[in-house]
């Protein structure tokens, strides 16, 4: 069995989510996984696994839109602490415990060490879509595309194997490429959706016109997560955080709301819930999901420009529209990411060395 560094990037939800259900296959094959994470992945791995805290970088948003100068600021701060956190990486994890082998969930650190040691490394994320796998991408977005190729690419610069989670299966461009769909929540699998009439709104960030405009929808009803408020304000109802109280309004609710992260996007699609995606603007990656959801997949509406009363009511009109076409969408459980990283790890990682002894050749 091997030793396993697992780098999972802190940043929202979605990373650790998809960690939980790996690291956990992993463990119960006899596997020694230690997690590396950071802000929301230690609140959710933590409890479930050995974990070293490092530090990690943050993306600021105001009104539903990238704040690039509030996230370099943000980040500069970090600095003096991440080179310590990076120091203590080093002799704390890598050189005390000597992995087999790295996988990181966009994590950098994790990534560059597993370089610097000469160790064989696994990618499993959604953001090597945008690298490694040939889509259809939003109009007018060649620049973006570039630019988050090369940012990918600086994270996470030599990934032997890439175990790529899509919800649109694009063909890979090489041979260490593997598309699956995405990882769900084991908790999912075997409930059934249903539709008790409300709609379910997920923020990221405090989107003030967002909440006003619900209020105009008086026959709607709004269960609203992210906003920092709680209580009812007339049809619109505020959410604490709550794991397993999301999700129930998540399998209940006719239709969806909210920005084009991954994992949300992934989990509506699962369960057949009409999407509504406001991509947090200046955010390649949320375009590019927000596009293949609606504009590619028919699955919803891609709300790119600030959102406005008559878009919402065209949404809500085209449910049923959007409800018919999910349908077709092809439901997967986890069974084929387990399969692939068993298939890696057998026989002394034997798979993933090959991987790893092609890429030091070529």
């Amino acid at each position: 069995m091997a030793t396993i560094i697992y780098g999972v990037s802190g940043e929202g939800s979605g990373h650790s989510t998809r960690a939980l259900v790996a690291g956990r296959h992993l463990v119960e094959s006899g596997h020694r996984v230690k997690i590396v994470t950071y802000q929301r992945g230690i609140m959710n791995l933590q409890p479930h696994f050995d974990v070293f805290e490092t530090e990690g970088l943050h993306i600021a948003s105001v009104d539903n839109k990238v704040n690039v100068l509030k996230t370099i600021k943000e980040n500069v701060k970090k600095l003096p602490h991440g080179t310590q956190r990076l120091k203590a990486l080093r002799s704390e994890v890598f050189e005390a415990i000597e992995p087999d082998c790295v996988i990181t969930d966009f994590e950098p650190m994790t990534a560059y060490l597993a370089a610097h040691y000469k160790l064989p490394c696994i990618s499993l994320d959604n953001q090597h879509r945008m690298r490694y796998m040939e889509y259809p991408y939003p109009p007018n977005t060649s620049k973006d595309r570039l630019v988050t190729e090369n940012v990918i690419r600086a994270m996470v610069p030599w990934p032997h194997v890439s175990l790529v989670v899509s919800f649109y299966a694009g063909k890979p461009k090489n041979d260490h490429t593997f598309i699956m769909p995405p990882i769900l929540r084991e908790d999912m699998y075997g409930m059934q959706a249903r539709n008790d009439g409300h709609v379910l709104v997920y923020m990221t960030s405090v989107y003030d016109s967002l909440l006003e405009l619900l209020k105009r929808f008086k026959r709607e009803t709004f269960y609203v997560y992210g906003a920092k408020r709680e209580g009812k304000d007339e049809n619109v109802i505020y959410k604490p955080f709550s794991r397993d109280g999301f999700l129930d309004d998540l399998i209940s609710c006719k239709a969806v709301m909210a920005t084009a992260g991954f994992t949300l996007t992934s989990e509506s699609l699962y369960l057949g819930k009409p999407y509504l995606a406001m991509p947090l603007r200046g955010q390649y990656e949320q375009m590019l999901n927000a596009y293949l959801l609606a504009d590619v997949l028919g699955f919803g509406k891609n709300q790119v420009e600030p959102l406005t009363e008559q878009a919402i009511a065209e949404f809500l009109y085209r449910i049923p529209e959007y409800r018919e076409a999910l349908t077709g969408y092809e439901h997967q459980d986890n069974s084929k990411i387990k399969a692939k990283l068993d298939e890696l790890l057998a026989d002394d990682c034997k798979l993933l060395k090959e991987f790893h002894r092609k890429k030091l050749d070529s």
